[in-house]
């Protein structure tokens, strides 16, 4: 019988690359340590230079425990772990700062996509600077999904961007990009905010389906009122940020 590590290395394209891959997380004692292994798995197949990071987010649960006891285990796995919980964009700024490979990829600690769609994103990232994932079969319930669409559609109307799925949390980065722009948002903005100060330096954005499945443990915060009020006030405020560096580049 053919491993699942064995069906990935048939995967066309599938040379050894520099990777580091992310784990954001909040809460996630009963999700982290199976999709770090997910993670592991792929990894294995794929790279022969890698390193998984699991960002603890300030969890109040075993999160922080069950992280460094898989990083204790296993020398490839780093923990970084915020005394406090920081937000989304903090938990992904540790993430993208920390990485040292040359390419970045991240996605949730919730287990939510699967970790075998990864290798299919390597070939397009010899054609541009991030691959950035849609989901397309997304398993949220329909006022989640109405406010992510409006949502997308405003981020996609002020940055003048054409992305599917802003805050599809499957991407794939080239690393030298966060040595060349700034990152400023604390909270669920920080994936659009990354997107639009790419598009402005020239960076190339491929997009690729990816699966969504439902969450099986946990509980999400992304659609908390206090969450999307946050996020449309940092809206307003990184247009006024990415106007007023556009400025300050062309008087330079």
């Amino acid at each position: 019988m053919v491993s699942q590590a064995e069906k990935i290395k048939q995967l066309p394209d599938g040379e050894k690359v520099a990777i580091s891959v992310f784990l954001p997380c909040y809460n996630e004692e009963e999700n982290v340590e199976r999709t770090a292994a997910n993670a592991l798995e792929v990894l294995e197949a794929i790279s022969n230079d890698y390193e998984l990071i699991i960002v603890n987010d300030g969890s109040r649960d075993r999160t922080g425990e069950i992280a460094r006891r898989l990083a204790g285990a296993n020398p490839r796995i780093r923990v970084v772990d915020h005394p406090v919980n920081r937000g989304y964009g903090g938990a992904l700024q540790s993430g993208f700062r920390t990485a040292t490979k040359e390419l970045v990829f991240y996605t949730d600690g919730d287990g939510q996509f699967d970790m075998k769609e990864l290798p299919p994103l390597l070939p397009l990232i010899k054609q541009c600077d991030i691959v950035s994932g849609y989901r397309m079969n997304r398993q949220d319930n329909f006022i989640r999904k109405i406010n992510a669409w409006c949502w997308g559609r405003l981020v996609n109307f002020v940055f003048s961007m054409h992305i599917r799925d802003v805050d599809c949390s499957f991407k794939l980065y080239k690393r030298v990009i966060f040595d060349n722009i700034k990152m400023r948002s604390n909270g669920a903005l920080i994936d659009a905010e990354v997107l639009a100060r790419a598009q402005r330096k020239g960076y190339k954005i491929i997009q690729r389906g990816v699966h969504h499945y439902p969450r099986i443990a946990g509980k999400a915060t992304g659609a908390k009122l206090s969450v999307i009020l946050r996020a449309f006030k940092e809206l307003m405020a990184l247009r006024k940020q990415i106007q007023e560096d556009d400025a300050n580049a062309v008087s330079k």
